[in-house]
């Protein structure tokens, strides 16, 4: 029996409870593409949404995706119930998708048989046909593309791209790139009038060698041009004349990681920081912003705003960044490189509202910005997106949003990769779900794991292995909306940040400190153990498996720990080398007297990889635990609390029989993971149940490798029933 069956999810606590609403864009569908390969296909090819578009009506997406070698069509007719059209083979990579009205997609096809011999062509498809009607040779290798908002042409970046492996990688190699503008006749193509616009000798780096990344094309027909590893710009008229060029520039950043040592500090500076931008957007018929990714040499992790005579209006520094890691969105891995890296961009104005939609490509968030004054931006909102969002479509006419993740985890078991729609609606903003702004300093987070509620309202969660070398204990405040990280507490032994730990569980201690349960892995000198810790975070006392657990070790250990009259309950993520099939320990330790027992815990078949435990708390009587599989997406069919009655409990000693315990189902979870409008994630980790059987989950966002970053937060309603 599901007891939570009769109340419904309080996620909207998370989105907040407004006095004056105001609107906000929301997720409202995930769309795998996947689903577009046809019957009998092989789905477990490598899919990547990369660019995208829309037809004029909003009613149909087109994305390019270059693995498959094909565009793929979305019916979002119901937006909130993306339909799959399938997919165009285009014979050649897609590197970039236009539509023109509702009838025809403009894509850049690369057909290059090398980086010294560039070759491309622009493919017009008939959408209703889905066939291949026109063709033009662009003399080169395509990249971005845009169509001018009265019709009238289509431009093409050549990028020519550099082979990023000969020498060291940089430039001049030739042949150099330039832009590409089709005339437009009734929406087909003049292959005969194609204008090159030449944009050799205009920047400072390599300029015998320019190469365009990235083009769009304001009101007025004039073409912006970000030359990427140039790290310069260019405006051209439409008959190719260079209107103005400058240097894209450099930025001085502080409080930035430039370390990939597992933690989160950020304490260091760059000077001089090339912008290299990729994405471009024109705000209005003077301004454009940039996203300032980085190549070889640069990338200053935000975004600027310019005019067209190159004057910077708008520099965002380290502010989107910090905004980024507040969230718990910031990606360790990515350091020592560009940090969030942001990629694409789009601009759109949405009830009377310019905004600007900057796509953070390694921290899997887009930062939606009210533009109304270029010279100052005002961050909005930020929005969750699929893993290594690449373009986005804005739909103000039907209030929507789409963007193309371009990370397919099929190789990695992480989520396939993802076309997501938001809708701009008069609500309150659905996302983030946990934060740490207010706090004094900047303070990143991620990983979080097990959670514990405390008598003073404070929930309290500790992060995993991915930070090893900053293991912390935080304080959540679930009152705020969003809930807020009000304190965090670095754990030490003798004074630095203990090492070797994979906190999985913690426990109040009742007298102000935390019992903390590790995961050990043998293989990486990681223990197997229960640690002490005092209010400080100080390390007071380890305390190790006995023999008869070591005996059956494997590496998915403790993934929880609760406190019950002196006893401290463990469970066991998986079955070690004794455990019958489906079987798991829940592991007993006396603390006083040092008695080791267990009993076993009968967990669901997986229906794809494996289930196993990963929380376990006692409230009034029962103890909840958290079972689930490892499968994301529609893959995933265990994601759920149970209970068992505490007077089940009773352990036998290590090494003989068990007693298998009887579970009760209070609640599926699989409906509050996709409340949202995203796909099901991976790692429900945390459950916290507070004095008045209030029960708050936390997902484990691994750090934001091979992994969106995405981590819920939120309430199921009282367990008690």
């Amino acid at each position: 029996m599901n007891r939570l069956a009769c109340f419904t999810s309080v996620l909207a606590l998370t989105a907040g409870a407004a006095a004056a609403q105001e609107m906000h864009f929301n997720r409202i569908a995930s769309f795998p593409v996947v689903q577009n390969m046809a019957e009998g296909e092989d789905t477990s090819r490598t899919t990547s949404p990369e660019i995208i578009s829309a037809t004029a009506d909003g009613m149909t997406l087109v994305y390019s995706d270059s693995p498959l070698g094909v565009i793929g069509m979305i019916d979002i007719t119901d937006p909130a119930d993306p339909q799959p059209m399938g997919n165009v083979d285009v014979s050649g990579e897609p590197t970039a998708v236009s539509v023109l009205g509702n009838t025809t997609a403009f894509v850049g096809v690369n057909t290059s048989e090398s980086y010294t011999a560039p070759s491309g062509r622009l493919a017009a498809i008939d959408i209703a046909s889905r066939s291949e009607v026109a063709s033009c040779d662009l003399g080169g290798q395509p990249d971005s593309t845009a169509i001018a908002p009265d019709g009238s042409f289509i431009t093409v970046a050549i990028e020519n791209e550099r082979d990023e492996d000969l020498g060291d990688g940089g430039l001049p190699q030739m042949p150099a790139g330039f832009v590409a503008i089709i005339p437009l006749t009734d929406g087909a193509m003049d292959c005969d009038g194609i204008i090159r616009a030449d944009v050799t000798g205009l920047a400072d780096t390599a300029p015998e060698d320019p190469e365009p990344e990235f083009v769009d094309v304001n009101a007025e027909g004039e073409i912006a041009v970000t030359l990427q590893e140039n790290n310069h710009i260019v405006v051209l008229s439409s008959d190719g004349t260079v209107l103005s060029h400058f240097s894209a520039g450099s930025v001085d950043l502080d409080g930035i990681d430039t370390q990939e040592e597992g933690a989160l500090i950020f304490d260091e500076s760059a000077e001089g920081v090339l912008r290299e931008p990729d994405g471009l957007q024109w705000i209005d018929d003077t301004h454009f912003a940039i996203a300032n990714e980085g190549d070889w040499k640069g990338g200053s992790r935000g975004w600027t705003i310019f005019s067209q005579d190159g004057s910077v209006v708008y520099e965002s520094g380290t502010d989107f960044e910090h905004a980024v890691i507040q969230i718990g969105h910031y990606p360790e891995e990515r350091s020592g490189n560009k940090g969030v890296e942001p990629e694409g961009m789009e601009a759109a104005t949405f009830g009377g509202t310019p905004f600007v939609f900057l796509l953070a490509e390694r921290a899997s968030v887009i930062g939606v910005y009210d533009v109304t004054d270029p010279a100052a931006p005002r961050l909005h909102q930020l929005l969750p997106s699929g893993i290594s969002p690449e373009g986005a479509i804005a739909i103000p006419q039907r209030n929507l949003l789409a963007t193309a993740n371009e990370f397919d985890g099929i190789e990695d078991g992480a989520a396939r990769a993802h076309v997501m729609i938001f809708e701009y609606q008069d609500a309150p903003a659905a996302y983030p779900h946990l934060t740490s702004e207010g706090m004094d300093t900047l303070t990143g987070w991620g990983a979080n794991s097990g959670m514990v509620a405390g008598a003073d309202g404070m929930i309290y969660a500790v992060n995993d292995s991915f930070y090893g070398m900053q293991p912390t204990i935080f304080v959540i405040d679930p009152a705020h909306t969003p809930a807020r990280i009000v304190n965090a507490i670095p754990v030490t032994r003798e004074g630095a940040p203990a090492q070797k730990l994979d906190m999985e569980g913690i426990a109040l201690d009742g007298e102000g400190g935390f019992w903390v349960a590790s995961e050990g892995r043998t293989d990486r000198v990681v223990p197997h153990a229960l640690y002490h810790i005092g209010p400080d975070g100080s390390i007071e006392d380890e305390i190790g498996l006995p023999a008869e657990l070591m005996a059956v070790e494997r590496r998915f250990g403790f993934e929880g720990v609760t406190l019950v009259d002196g006893t401290l309950w463990m469970a066991v993520q998986r079955e070690w080398g004794d455990d019958p099939k489906n079987h798991v320990k829940l592991v007993s330790y006396n603390i006083e007297s040092g008695e080791w027992g267990a009993v076993h815990y009968p967990k669901a078949e997986p229906a794809t990889g494996w289930v196993g435990l990963s929380e376990i708390t006692y409230h009034d009587g029962f103890f909840y635990i958290v079972e689930r599989d490892n499968q994301h997406g529609t893959a995933a069919v265990t994601k759920k609390v149970y209970r068992v009655a505490a007077d089940q409990m009773q352990p036998a000693d290590l090494g003989g029989t068990l007693p298998v315990v009887e579970k009760e189902e209070v609640r599926d979870l699989l409906g509050d993971l996709t409340s949202t409008g995203g796909y099901v994630l991976d790692k429900v980790e945390g459950l916290a149940i507070m004095p008045d059987g209030t029960a708050w989950i936390s997902t484990d966002n691994d750090g934001v490798d091979d992994h969106s970053g995405e981590t819920m937060f939120f309430s199921i309603g009282s367990v008690d029933g």
